[in-house]
């Protein structure tokens, strides 16, 4: 896609991020890895890679057929004074059906993995974007891998295209890290008789996803690794389902990050052009942007004890108000002065539209002005070229993204001429239905993949001024586990906190000390669908009810969906509130 055709489809959803998203199997975690059977056609590896292949994101499209094949090459990286040998590999892996076997798409990953170090107990990390169709570029340069683009948000006055450096702050001293590409993304495409739109929908997603891990793990050797999924926005649905579907097929897992995520479509307002149901969990989020942009009353100074403030809010007074207001048209003037005091939004306003949807303000709290969606501490003036596309927050990194991609895949020795897809079409196709509701809520899901594995833990971490995925609903969307191995945190930052200057090193931390403590509680599990995927023989089929059938299935058919640049989880056929 042209930079024009990515606008396009990215202003056609509203609950997706672009930003901003194997037949092999698994072996027990910390067991002892049985030799892998080799693959009817082995992986191609080593040095550059010229590919001749073209790649479609069209829903039809399918490749009659796909090579295994990568490049393969080594570099250095200056980590805390240490110097990190490492192998970069950018190409293709066959994702094959768990039970059948079946090659269901070629899929596109980039991975980088530490010199020297012992597989058995070297984690590993899959890292994706969300979007959904959205390719994981934004994770891959903008997070925490050996490189990233220094893009000077929150600020808009950095020179662009933005340069690509090595990465202080990058998790290589802890893991392994590949980065995956949804099918219709990047370059990963179906492989007929599947086509890629075969993959567009919740739960066929999900398991390609699985399908395409146990194939790398069985490729590369590291059945045995600890393992630790890695999501963003519409990523963290899909990692609550992958580490279930992933652990039914018997690849126990250790560690789930949750980057900024969209757990249960059904209690973000943000779906719906008028909010139907209540935008009571986007309230602190307000209150953090409009003391960012000092229009509070008082302007605080302690930004953590003002947030506290502000959740009290919302569940004792605010949250039952709006419930009032959309049942009945109860109003609640004592509320609207002490709103106005929080946000910087006129009690006036609040008069007409209690249960206040982020985008009015978004367009009002600064007149003239429109902030960023994914960062609202980002803004631009209305008409202007920054705010044309809808969200400042997110025009302002496109550009440089989409140049540097092609750019770093060169300099890793993987070349194609097909158009590295930043944003596909997936979103205005996709089936969001899951387990008998229309949107997905995979809260359920992340309970089932707790109970599966009493070892594994979660780490959801968003940022401050995320007005897509707004942190206290992602708590409050967590707090139904009531498990003490769910933890949060938040940073003063975006939907992308780690874009952020200050937020990034702390999230670094809080990622370390996350992996240190699941790798401190791990145990050997003995795993036999594991072990028989990893020797080449087919396990039990997992439970396929309610999912999509494939080869030929028609997804829901759902209207034509609107997304701005790197727009978080939202659902197509209306424009954001």
């Amino acid at each position: 896609m042209q930079r024009t055709q990515f606008i396009l489809a990215c202003t056609a959803v509203l609950f997706g991020l672009a930003g901003c998203g194997g037949g092999g199997g698994g072996e027990a975690s910390g067991s002892p890895s049985p030799s892998p059977s080799p693959s009817p056609n082995p992986p191609v590896t080593g040095g550059a890679l010229d590919d001749p292949t073209v790649y479609s994101s069209a829903e039809g499209a399918a490749l009659s057929g796909a090579q295994e094949a990568s490049a393969t090459t080594r570099h250095s990286l200056n980590l805390g004074g240490r110097t990190l040998a490492y192998t970069a590999t950018a190409g293709h892996l066959i994702a094959r059906h768990v039970s059948t076997q079946a090659a269901q798409a070629s899929v596109f990953y980039v991975a980088y993995t530490l010199d020297g170090a012992p597989g058995a107990s070297r984690p590993v990390t899959f890292i994706y974007n969300g979007g959904p169709g959205s390719a994981s570029v934004w994770l891959q340069l903008g997070s925490f891998g050996p490189k990233r683009l220094v893009t000077g948000v929150p600020a808009t006055t950095a020179a662009r295209p933005f340069p690509l450096v090595d990465n202080a702050d990058s998790l290589l001293d802890t893991s392994d890290l590949v980065f995956v590409n949804a099918v219709g993304s990047g370059r990963s495409q179906a492989i007929a008789p599947f086509t890629n739109r075969s993959f567009w929908g919740v739960d066929s997603d999900a398991e390609l996803f699985r399908d395409f891990i146990l194939r790398w793990l069985v490729v590369h050797g590291r059945s045995s690794s600890p393992k630790f999924l890695y999501g963003e926005s519409y990523g963290g649905p899909r990692t609550a389902i992958l580490a279930r579907r992933l652990q039914e097929a018997g690849v126990m897992l250790d560690g789930l990050v949750l980057q900024s995520p969209a757990m249960d479509y059904n209690s973000n307002c943000g779906v719906n052009r008028t909010p139907t149901s209540s935008c009571a969990g986007y309230l602190p989020t307000l209150a953090a942007v409009g003391a960012w942009h000092r229009r509070t009353t008082p302007v605080p100074t302690d930004l953590d004890a003002w947030l506290a403030g502000a959740e009290v809010q919302t569940t004792t007074r605010y949250a039952p108000a709006v419930d009032a207001w959309l049942a009945s048209g109860t109003q609640a003037p004592a509320l609207w002065p002490a709103l106005a005091d929080l946000t910087g939004w006129p009690q006036a306003s609040w008069q007409v539209q209690l249960n206040l949807a982020p985008t009015p303000y978004r367009q009002g709290l600064l007149p003239g002005q429109l902030l960023g969606r994914y960062d609202g501490r980002m803004f631009a003036p209305t008409g202007s070229a920054l705010a044309s596309e809808g969200d400042p927050s997110s025009t302002w990194i496109v550009s440089s993204f989409e140049a540097a991609v092609d750019t770093h895949l060169a300099a890793l020795g993987y070349r194609n001429a097909s158009t590295y897809v930043l944003l596909s079409d997936a979103i205005n196709r996709w089936d969001f239905s899951h387990a008998g509701r229309p949107l997905p809520d995979t809260v359920p899901d992340l309970a089932a993949a707790l109970a599966q594995n009493p070892n594994l833990r979660v780490l959801a971490v968003s940022g401050m001024y995320d007005l897509a995925t707004p942190y206290f609903i992602t708590e409050t969307d967590l707090h139904r586990l009531a498990s003490g191995r769910v933890s949060t945190r938040r940073y003063p930052g975006g939907h992308m906190s780690f874009l952020d200057d200050a937020a990034r090193p702390l999230q670094k931390a809080d990622l370390v000390a996350f992996y240190a403590g699941a790798l401190a509680t791990r145990t050997v599990h003995e795993e036999p669908q594991a072990k028989a995927l990893a020797a080449g023989r087919r396990g039990p089929s997992p439970d396929r009810a309610g999912m999509p059938q494939r080869p030929g299935d028609v997804p829901l058919v759902i209207e034509p969906a609107m997304q701005s640049p790197l727009r978080g989880p939202w659902v197509p056929g209306v424009s954001p509130p």
